[in-house]
């Protein structure tokens, strides 16, 4: 039996969750395939896939045979693409993930002027809340905004730094008055990100001077469209970063206050798996975000 064979068989079948389907994918016949995954549980001398009525599921060995099986084959299939990658246009489909926010306000804009560039590339934006693990699914690359990766195996690039501030609706303003001082943030009502590092506890600095202080959202949200809404709708002063919520302040939709005092900035960085052979789509496309970030020059708005 070919090897190779062997281990493409088996990371489709754990993917796509029946023997059948990934015959299907790799067109060979089912019982091609099912002396193939036998003949490589027998070469190992362990069980890898547990078999069912329904679907198939891995073995803890299966399991982690699977994830080093992935990447043996994806470096395979990257430094083929590096050989042709000049010489061929970039094809197949570059999956991104970032927030709801970062996707709507700062990718799908983007994606008319990538498209056109790279025609027989198709592109897939996933948007969560929440960090996928890249090493265990299909992302080419995310958007995130912390610091560093607790996986080695994962480079981050920086794209951009952004201020967070507190803004509120004039109309809420007019009722409630602004605040003059962080104190006051105990007598408004605040509208908090639940993702947010320690969402209900604001760390400010105004020159060498600190203040740490604790508010009890009137709203928490794990989305930041939902907060930004509730804000446009006059519900309470929201704490967002810039990169959210900047056109609401040039329009005047939203009005920063306490602006003497920062919170701390943060971070957008490009993350992606560190692997010997880049694929071209995936190289291609952290060129393209930050040759526009740096020509709309978001982070000079984004910290002022």
């Amino acid at each position: 039996m070919d090897r190779m064979t062997e281990l493409e068989l088996f990371v489709t079948t754990a993917e796509l969750g029946t023997l059948s389907k990934a015959a299907e994918q790799l067109n060979i016949s089912n019982a091609s395939a099912s002396r193939h995954l036998g003949a490589l549980e027998s070469r190992l001398n362990v069980k890898l896939i547990e078999r069912n009525t329904r679907r198939l599921s891995l073995t803890s060995a299966g399991s982690e045979f699977y994830k080093r099986c992935k990447a043996l084959l994806a470096e395979l299939n990257e430094a083929e693409a590096s050989l042709t990658s000049s010489q061929a246009e970039p094809a197949g489909t570059l999956t991104v993930t970032a927030s709801v926010s970062f996707a709507m306000l700062h990718i799908s804009p983007l994606l008319p002027k990538f498209c056109k560039r790279y025609p027989q590339l198709k592109v897939k934006v996933v948007g969560a809340n929440r960090y996928y693990e890249i090493m265990d699914t299909d992302i080419d690359l995310a958007i995130r905004t912390r610091e560093f990766e607790p996986d080695s195996n994962i480079t981050i690039r920086r794209l951009a730094e952004t201020r967070r501030i507190l803004a509120a609706s004039p109309d809420y303003l007019h009722q409630r008055g602004s605040p003059k001082q962080v104190q006051d943030l105990a007598d408004h009502d605040m509208l908090l990100y639940s993702h947010a590092n320690q969402p209900g506890i604001l760390n400010f600095r105004q020159g060498t001077t600190e203040a740490s202080i604790t508010v009890v959202p009137k709203m928490e949200t794990n989305d930041g469209q939902i907060v930004r809404a509730a804000a446009l709708a006059g519900l309470g002063i929201l704490v967002q970063p810039m990169y959210i919520i900047h056109d609401d302040i040039v329009s005047g939709r939203l009005v920063s206050v306490l602006d003497d005092w920062r919170l701390p900035s943060l971070t957008i960085n490009i993350a992606f798996q560190s692997r010997r052979y880049m694929p071209a789509k995936t190289r291609l496309f952290i060129d393209f975000l930050l040759e526009e970030f740096e020509a709309q020059q978001y982070e000079k708005y984004w910290t002022r």
